[in-house]
This record gives structure tokens, sequence and C-alpha cells, in this order.
């Protein structure tokens, strides 16, 4: 295996050659080689942070339909931008963007590395790639894929943030930073990828450690994940899956959003889910009535449990057709609707 740091003009060149073969086409890699469409590939480095490609590309269909340019989404209603995220999780990202659209539509897109980086939501990494894909500034980018691709390139176990950044910039094509930036992120998504990367089809396999080491696939180490929290609670529907009582949801997970009224309690403690149903009612000066089942859906590192019933009383339902709602506000109605068509039937 060559010496990297003497070879790093042909392992660029491999690459490079290589991407102009292989590379994606993705709707938002619009306009040329470093000249991208900034709205375009804005949205689409937002939406893809906790989304895979494949999944991601109804998503960005959608909020593009209903969002086609930054003004369009600047002068847009929030409860309009999450409905149009609905689906897509980390809502948090769908307010940032909207704040951030709206100083874009008053000052343009920006200029530079520094300017992306200044805007509501944008980290270093997304600052990274909008001011090399949009602009051609020489920022190395990284994430998952850029860390797995160089973990192996150098047999690294365990790479930490510091010494990713390290590499990328040591690596980064001067000429075509953007081009680069696109073409580790796809060899990581495409052939270096986690359990079965295809070797035999990487470009960069003549200076791969990893390969040379015979296990790719050991490299990096699994990370430690956090344990999963469950989180219980109650969760009332009054009226019908269709015309319900919603309340708008609080914090950074789910803010904005609305959904289903509902209260947590310990499951550890004898009779807490019925005082929190009691409770619960109680605030929405409503009576509690059957229970309609249990619904579940993880959340980062949360599993969140709902015990479903029906209520009577309390405040005037409302459509819920053009709410934005979780997808556990879905599966909610989802399984008020079963059990409403199964007294048809």
């Amino acid at each position: 295996m060559p010496a990297l740091s003497a070879d790093v003009p042909d392992l660029r060149a491999a690459l490079l050659a290589w991407f102009d073969r292989r590379g994606r086409d993705l709707p938002w890699r619009c306009g040329p080689e470093g000249q991208r469409d900034p709205y375009r590939a804005w949205v689409a480095e937002v939406l893809l942070q906790q989304t895979q490609v494949a999944r991601g590309l109804g998503y960005y269909q959608r909020f593009l339909a209903a969002f086609p340019t930054v003004q369009a989404l600047a002068d847009a209603p929030l409860d309009d931008v999450l409905k149009a995220w609905e689906g897509c999780g980390y809502y948090a990202r769908a307010r940032n963007l909207h704040r951030a659209a709206q100083v874009v539509a008053q000052q343009g897109f920006p200029e530079e590395y520094g300017g992306w980086l200044a805007l509501p939501g944008v980290g270093p990494y997304t600052a990274a790639a909008l001011s090399s894909f949009t602009l051609n500034e020489a920022r190395a980018v990284n994430d998952g894929n850029v860390r797995r691709v160089l973990a192996r390139l150098h047999a690294e176990p365990q790479p930490t943030p510091r010494w990713v950044q390290a590499q990328a910039d040591a690596l980064l094509d001067p000429a075509r930073p953007g081009a680069w930036n696109e073409a580790v992120m796809d060899l990581g998504a495409t052939v270096c990828t986690p359990k079965r990367p295809q070797c035999g089809d990487c470009p960069l396999s003549p200076w791969c450690a990893a390969r040379a080491g015979g296990q790719p696939a050991a490299y990096p180490a699994p990370k430690a994940r956090p344990a999963v929290q469950e989180v219980h609670a109650v969760a009332v529907l009054i009226g019908t899956p269709h015309r319900a009582v919603l309340e708008q949801r609080q914090g950074t997970l789910l803010g904005g959003l609305w959904g289903l009224p509902a209260q947590t309690f310990d499951p550890a403690r004898p009779g807490a889910q019925a005082q929190a149903l009691r409770d619960l009612c109680a605030r929405l000066q409503a009576a509690p009535g059957d229970p309609l089942g249990e619904v579940a859906h993880a959340m980062t590192h949360r599993r969140v449990i709902w015990q479903v019933y029906a209520a009577t009383g309390g405040p005037p339902p409302t459509d819920v057709r053009g709410a934005a709602l979780s997808r556990l506000d879905h599966k909610a109605l989802s399984l008020a609707q079963g059990r409403a068509d199964s007294l048809f039937t």
C-alpha cells in the first residue's frame, strides 16, 4: 500500500475520476459543480441530516413543491412549513429553516462560510457543505459517511470529530472542493457502506489501510449508544379520527406541531395511569371514555408509549387534515379509525 501522505494527488484524482463517472444524480445538485443552486442544496442538507437519501427524496420533492423559492418559504406561515415537513421528524430543523429563510429573503444568500454559519440552525458541517457546494469554497465536510471513509482509509478504530476534520482538511482537493465533498459522501453512501463495503469497486482501495488489513467493516468501531428511555403517557381523542381536539406542542422535539392532548405518567407508581387520565380530562373539562389501545413511536433516544382513550366534552374538535401532526399522533388517529371501522364490519 503506498504511503498516503506521498500519494495524495493520485488519491484525489482517483476519487474525482470515479465521481465524474459514478456520482449520484440528485435533484438538489442543480447548477454547475461548485455553483449549486443554494436554496435547493440548503433544503436538502437540512432535511438529510437525520434522513437517508432514498427516503428523503420524497420529502424533498414535497417540500420544494410547497415552497419552490426561499421567498415562498420565508412568506409562509410556520404551521404550513411544519405541515410540509410532516414525517421528516426533528422539527426544530424546519423551524430554524423557516427563520433562516426570512433572514435570507431580506439579506440574500450568504457569500462565504461565515455567512452560512451565522444563519439559525446552520452548524459547521452544513456551513462547510453549502459554502463548498454553492461557492466552491475550500471547506471540508465531516459527516457520518466521511467519518467512515476516512476511518477505513487510515484504519482508525476510534475517529474523533477533531481527527476526522483534520484528515478531511488534509485530503480536500483545493481545485474542486465542492466536487470532492460530494464524492466522499457518495463513496460512503454507495460503496464504503457500514456493513458490506464493496472494496472491489472502491477507487481508494489501493490506499486503504483497513482493506489491506482484511477487515474493512471493523472500522470504525461501533459507537456506544445511549440507553433508550421510555416515556409513558395517556392521550385522549375527543371527537373522531377526522375532527378532534388538538393542542399545540411545546419544546424542542415537537414544538409547533399539533396533536392529541396527552399527559405523562410514571408506570412504576400504582394507579398513575388512571390518575393521569383523570387529571388530563379535568384540565380539558372532558369525561374519560373507553380505552382505544396503545401506540408507540421511537424518537431519538426515547420510545414514547401512549395509552389512548376516547373522551367526551371538552373544547370543540377541529379538522385534523390540515394540521401538522407527529407520527405518533397519526398512529393514534389510525388506531381510532381502525376501531371505528371494526364496529361496522
